[in-house]
């Protein structure tokens, strides 16, 4: 039984070649003089497996990478990965971070498995199996969709960056690689407060 949840509105757009891809949204006025949400990392549940991921694009350069970091019931840690890209885009980032965890599970053979990232719009395209004009984009959709159902149970939703703070850091290491890496029992020295923060469940107050 596949399970896909969505969760949090946020403004984003998807691009394709750094042009904008046409699609309806809302704007959401903001207004701060809002109660502020939190935002908490959280565990899944014993027996499942947790992916965060993320993607990294530097501005002008378009240069990209990808990471993601894969947590237990305990919020221990399973194994990390990152890598560079080349040239890109943010949304081809993401979808990169995404698949390549998707193929990491497969290799696992991990069957109870929460997928979670901080792009809403990519959220919800996988989730609703819809399909977008990019090409490129479109691709990568695909091939995600391919793996997904390969994965007894299955869960994607959305989470604030504050809450995804450690595939954002293993995204930002995938800017130094020359080649892939992965990580396996022992993270990375870098990460690991930011894994002790979310392990005691420390929230961040995001302003809407």
């Amino acid at each position: 039984m596949k399970i896909y949840k969505e969760m949090m509105p946020v403004i984003s757009r998807l691009f394709c070649n750094g042009a904008a891809i046409n699609r309806p949204f809302r704007i959401l006025a903001r207004n701060w003089h809002r109660e502020a949400i939190k935002v908490t990392w959280e565990k899944p549940e014993e027996g499942w497996t947790k992916l965060n991921y993320d993607g990294s694009c530097k501005g002008k350069t378009g240069k990209c990478s990808i990471g993601g970091i894969f947590r237990d019931h305990n919020a221990d840690f399973l194994l990390g990965y990152a890598e560079s890209i080349g040239q890109s885009n943010s949304t081809i980032a993401e979808l990169a971070a995404l698949l390549r965890g998707l193929e990491i599970v497969r290799e696992n053979g991990w069957s109870d498995v929460w997928l979670e990232g901080d792009s809403k719009s990519l959220v919800d395209i996988i989730a609703g199996k819809r399909e977008v004009k990019c090409t490129q984009v479109q691709m990568h959709v695909d091939r995600i969709n391919l793996i997904v159902p390969e994965i007894k149970n299955c869960i994607i939703t959305h989470i604030y960056r504050e809450g995804n703070r450690a595939a954002d850091k293993f995204a930002l290491i995938g800017h130094q690689l020359k080649k892939p890496q992965v990580w396996r029992n022992i993270p990375p020295h870098q990460i690991m407060r930011i894994m002790k923060e979310d392990a005691q469940g420390k929230t961040f107050l995001r302003r809407r």
